[in-house]
């Protein structure tokens, strides 16, 4: 069996969804199972729901209706006179939905967050296997809150591999094209969970590992993995084959490769996965698989934005130890500052963080106490990959460095722009 994900590009619309049909036409269907994530944008279009939710605001049945509107304009476009059938499917699931709105007395926001922005993984199915098997190809659409178990860990749900085993290798039927949902799954109650980042990537690689399949394909709307993000680079060029251990490698320093837990479960069965086009389906795109860690090798640029450079140094002079540096790493963690860059010395401590949740006048007011604190606010955190000297000054041209570090086979340059 061979598993396909198709992200929420590849379903924004009528024309996305007859896509994937033609692309199956090209490719072959049976013995497929087809992993589908929400159409478009509507997991944002749900956030905004849940918002509301929490907020109690008026706007609530009117960011519901929005969803709405979006999905019946797809199923208008798709179906004409033959959406009946389909349109009442849909209807029933946004009439759970709405119960859930009205009756939930549950105030866990992760709990809520996953009952409700589940429904575009639902919805988005739905539409594409109706379309095929009005299409001609016969479908088995599959709940996978059924096939995949988790603990209770909501927004970030860990797999009870056993029990989820059992239950793809069971149920899910061969010979036939099966559709399923990205990013879900349930706990023990049967309460719908998400699978964290990249979770329907991770679906694709669950069900994979679980039916032996022959492979993974992720579609997308590029060639395949490039060896830098096409809108800072100039003269990019397509990755052939990356092996898993590099993939983890490019993925650890920032790359929207292909995340670690999802390369894992495939890794341990050294079974394939293929990043290709949805446009050019026949093109043979990338290969993530054991091998040659790149074809062809040449550097890899991975650029981080809006980074924070922060350098703490000993008041006294006395030396940064162990328990410093656990100290600081501890408040990292309890303020949710990402670290992706480490630099020490005897008597001082740097560091390259990302402050998503902006907590670091809070945390900057705290570390003041015992240290001397610096910090450079916007910069840019670089990392090459198989490192040249015309690759490190590709980055270093026009720009004020901070921050140096090499090491064998990768170099990090944090830079401020002159």
């Amino acid at each position: 069996m061979r598993v396909f994900k198709f992200g929420g590009a590849s379903v924004k619309d009528a024309e996305g969804i007859k896509n994937v049909y033609d692309v199956l036409q090209k490719v072959g269907y049976e013995d497929v199972l087809l992993v589908v994530s929400a159409m478009g944008k509507t997991t944002n279009a749900l956030e905004l729901v849940i918002k509301n939710y929490f907020d109690k605001s008026a706007e609530l049945n009117s960011s519901v209706q929005e969803v709405k509107k979006y999905h019946n304009q797809i199923l208008l476009d798709l179906f004409e006179d033959e959406k009946n059938q389909v349109l009442a499917s849909v209807n029933t699931q946004f009439a759970d939905l709405e119960y859930f709105l009205a009756h939930n007395k549950s105030p866990n926001y992760n709990f809520v967050y996953d009952q409700i922005v589940s429904y575009g993984e639902l919805i988005s199915t739905t539409i594409l296997s109706h379309f095929m098997s009005f299409m001609g190809i016969k479908t088995q659409w599959l709940d996978v809150r059924n096939f995949i178990k988790t603990d209770a860990n909501y927004r970030d749900a860990e797999v009870d591999w056993e029990l989820t085993q059992k239950n793809i290798a069971k149920n899910v039927k061969r010979k036939i094209l099966n559709i399923t949902q990205g990013f879900l799954g349930s706990d023990e109650n049967n309460f719908t969970t998400t699978l964290g980042r990249e979770g329907s990537d991770y679906t694709a690689a669950i069900f994979a590992y679980c039916l032996n399949a022959e492979s993974v394909t992720i579609w997308k709307d590029v060639p395949g993995v490039m060896n830098a993000d096409p809108r800072y680079f100039e003269n990019t060029s397509l990755l052939n084959q990356i092996s898993y251990r590099e993939a983890i490698e490019l993925a650890f320093y920032g790359a929207t490769v292909i995340h670690p837990k999802t390369l894992q479960p495939l890794q341990k069965k050294e079974i394939p996965l293929f990043v290709k086009s949805f446009i050019n389906p026949l093109l043979k795109g990338t290969s993530v698989s054991k091998g040659v860690d790149l074809e062809p090798y040449l550097p890899c640029f991975i650029v981080k934005r809006n980074q924070l450079l922060i350098s703490l140094s000993s008041i006294d002079f006395s030396f940064i130890m162990e328990e410093n540096i656990s100290e600081i790493f501890a408040l990292f963690h309890q303020f949710k500052l990402k670290v992706n860059l480490i630099q020490n010395s005897a008597i001082s401590f740097s560091v390259c963080v990302e402050d998503k949740f902006d907590n670091f006048k809070t945390l900057n007011t705290i570390l003041s106490k015992k240290f001397k604190v610096e910090y450079n606010e916007n910069v840019t955190l670089y990392t090459i990959r198989h490192f040249n000297d015309s690759a490190a000054q590709t980055v270093e041209k026009g720009k004020v460095v901070l921050l140096k570090q090499v090491s064998r086979e990768t170099m990090q340059v944090v830079t401020k722009e002159v």
